[in-house]
């Protein structure tokens, strides 16, 4: 019995906690700015899910690209107290908008900022055992990195809000981790690049082939990259969760994850 056959009874019409993380590519146009309608569609989606019965974690990217826009810089900024100055702005716009947006469908948001010395001790579970608590009663936890007071992310070319997502997945104990991204799924090469490359709709296992695929960072706006999602891959699958990376342009795209519609490229995990 394969892998696939192993979590035939677990499709994504029948996960209930699930991860969704976006990233800024997904929430902003080129300009740093936000996608008012994209946003608007994702958050119509996520509160309809939420009323359907799922249990939402929303890890966002977006506040440096936000900072950036609002405080109308031509391009993102290199020096490091810069990018913090864009977070601290951009964080406050991001979720101001979550908040007003999620309340017009009467959902309720809380916002939780991690660092990696939180989750490497036991502030993890105790962060862990505070959005477990808040989907319980009914809340959508948003979920960034501290970029104010946590600069690794912000001093490397990709960033780290796709492994944070994994993290989290981990830590609520959730059934799916579902990544956002500005492309379909995995390649089987750079489809901007190799107009021959073909969508892996099902990853069984990550080895070395599935790792020499992944490029570097993604969007100008963002820090992200396809190796980014392969290490979130590999922590989510460790942890007994499978994980979807599929694409953002259409936040829509969720209902047809839901209805187990062949859709983006599925990370199975591994069975303890």
């Amino acid at each position: 019995m394969n892998a696939t056959e192993q979590t035939a009874n677990r499709m994504p019409s029948q996960c209930k906690r699930v991860v969704v993380k976006v990233g800024t590519s997904t929430l902003t146009h080129p300009t740093g700015r936000m996608n008012l309608q994209r946003f608007h569609n994702l958050v119509r989606v996520l509160a309809d899910l939420h009323n359907a019965g799922k249990e939402l974690i929303l890890v966002s990217s977006g506040a440096v690209g936000l900072g950036i826009g609002k405080l109308g810089l031509r391009e993102r900024p290199t020096a490091t107290p810069q990018k913090q100055a864009c977070a601290a702005v951009g964080q406050c716009e991001l979720m101001y908008l979550y908040d007003r947006q999620f309340g017009n469908y009467s959902v309720t948001v809380a916002q939780i900022l991690l660092t990696k010395a939180v989750l490497n001790s036991d502030g993890g579970v105790n962060a862990g055992n505070c959005m477990a608590q808040l989907v319980e009663m009914g809340v959508i936890p948003i979920v960034n990195e501290n970029d104010t007071v946590a600069i690794d992310e912000l001093e490397l070319e990709i960033g780290e809000n796709d492994s944070l997502a994994a993290i989290v997945a981990k830590l609520v104990h959730a059934d799916l981790l579902v990544l956002m991204s500005d492309i379909d799924g995995l390649y089987s090469a750079d489809p901007h690049k190799d107009e021959n490359a073909e969508l892996i709709p099902v990853v069984e296992q990550i080895d070395e082939k599935i790792e020499k695929i992944a490029g570097g960072a993604g969007t100008p706006n963002g820090t992200g990259g396809m190796a980014t999602k392969i290490s979130a891959a590999k922590i989510a699958t460790d942890a007994g969760i499978d994980m979807v990376i599929l694409n953002g342009d259409r936040p829509e795209h969720l209902y047809d994850l839901f209805a187990d519609a062949p859709i983006g490229t599925r990370f199975i995990a591994k069975k303890g």
